[in-house]
């Protein structure tokens, strides 16, 4: 076995992937040795540079290869509006769906008792201080519809009482969604947040 040891070690670091288990770890490293010339070599190069270059902006928590991120630097995001979200892949699925065109502020988590994560754990500090320096017309606030979510957007929501304008995200019945698979929180809320014809 001894002769396997290093794509042994490589399976075990990509089943420690999100979404990969052991299997499905195997099966991918098997896929990149055949296509050694094609997928490994250059992943390997790529995921080297990557580890070196890769950092978060210290304006708003995105990840990217510079101090401040382009959507930061960018004057035709310069809008007024922040979307505060809770992790760096939700501020990407925003941005796949192309509909917000203002900038981001990335959380790093919610609060939570339980995990001992309060306000300073997380960018909140640094939130409240964009809003009085880079002339923030609106808040939206896209956090997960947990109890922690939440909780951490009524706690924002009590920091920037009357500085902003806050919203939320609207939550209920997603496009395509059939009644008697949703949950009764869904459901809750789609009936709460019900609108004219």
């Amino acid at each position: 076995m001894s002769s396997t040891r290093e794509i042994d070690a490589l399976i075990d670091m990509m089943a420690k992937l999100p979404g990969l288990g052991p299997r499905s770890a195997r099966r991918a490293v098997l896929h990149l040795i055949r296509k050694r010339a094609l997928l490994l070599t250059p992943l390997a190069d790529l995921m080297q540079t990557v580890a070196v270059t890769a950092r978060e902006c210290l304006n708003c928590g995105n990840v990217g290869t510079s101090d401040i991120c382009d959507i930061c630097t960018s004057e035709k995001r310069a809008n007024g509006e922040l979307c505060v979200v809770e992790d760096v892949a939700d501020l990407w699925a925003m941005e796949r769906s192309g509909v917000f065109k203002g900038r981001y502020h990335v959380l790093g988590g919610t609060l939570s008792a339980l995990d001992a994560i309060g306000p300073q754990e997380l960018r909140i500090p640094r939130l409240i201080d964009r809003v009085s320096t880079e002339n923030i017309t609106e808040v939206i606030l896209a956090l997960n519809a947990t109890i922690d979510g939440q909780t951490t957007a009524h706690y924002i929501a009590d920091q920037l009482d009357g500085q902003v304008t806050l919203t939320s995200l609207a939550q209920g019945v997603p496009i395509g969604g059939e009644l008697d698979y949703l949950d009764d929180g869904t459901i809750t809320a789609a009936m709460r947040a019900r609108k004219s014809l």
